[in-house]
């Protein structure tokens, strides 16, 4: 009675989710429905006195795969589009071709489970060695077949998250060009800013960094402040001066 209580809820939690992993919009979405499609196959096997493949099902597809996926949406980005383009010739042509060879192996794989006899956990006493045996011996091109296709899913991965490159990259020397440019042009401090607390000399938040050449950094000085102290006329002259000479923190000002 329990198991079937299980299968009844989990069935029905799987399919919702897959409905929802094949129609959402969004791919975050879709990973998400499909964890919760394979952590529910993962409860199934264990409920059908199967520890071993409800291990697998957790470990390899939940926690590998599903990693996976995921990485690839953090390279590939939440919000972008599909690209259109060909970035490898011929690759709609092998595209169908595996589909309709995937179709076929799925068309015999459910014929063979409705013609032939039918045989349950019952029939293998000892669930990890019967499962060893019949994957390296009866199964192991099934098996081969699928260590090719994870790895060409990884391959996919790299190449959905490579972009061509419109511009060239930007060199050092070029960024050092770029500063002096700006300095040419706004008179704005070429020198790099100080990291965080480097040339501090207070804790106070109203207190500015200083640059390497004792010159005050203004993008240290908090805007907020600089506006509150600078309405009570407390703002200090050489604060206020670094401020009007920085053209971001005349920006920011006026925000």
């Amino acid at each position: 009675m329990g198991e079937t209580f299980v299968f009844w809820v989990l069935a029905v939690v799987s399919v919702i989710a897959a409905l929802g992993l094949v129609f959402s919009r969004k791919a975050v979405y879709s990973a998400l429905m499909l964890g919760v499609v394979m952590l529910s196959l993962a409860v199934l096997y264990a409920v059908q006195d199967a520890p071993f493949l409800a291990v697998v099902q957790i470990i390899v597809y939940t926690g590998a795969v599903m990693m996976l996926f995921l990485f690839v949406l953090m390279m590939v980005g939440v919000d972008s589009s599909d690209s259109l383009v060909e970035t490898i010739k011929g690759q709609r042509f092998w595209a169908v071709l595996a589909g309709l060879g995937f179709a076929v192996l799925l068309a015999l794989g459910i014929g063979n489970a409705f013609i032939g006899p039918a045989k349950g956990l019952a029939a293998y006493p000892q669930n990890v060695p019967s499962l060893a045996e019949l994957i390296f011996t009866r199964h192991v091109f099934a098996f081969e077949v699928t260590s090719a296709l994870l790895i060409t899913a990884a391959l996919g991965a790299v190449v959905l998250a490579h972009r061509e490159r419109l511009t060239p990259k930007l060199t050092q020397r070029d960024l050092a060009r770029q500063r002096f440019k700006e300095f040419a042009r706004t008179g704005r401090n070429p020198a790099p800013l100080p990291g965080p607390g480097t040339y501090a000399r207070h804790n106070a938040i109203d207190k500015p960094a200083l640059l390497p050449d004792g010159s005050i950094a203004a993008q240290s000085v908090n805007r907020y402040v600089a506006r509150y102290e600078k309405a009570e006329g407390t703002l200090p002259p050489e604060v206020a001066q670094a401020l009007e000479s920085d053209s971001e923190a005349l920006e920011l000002e006026k925000e």
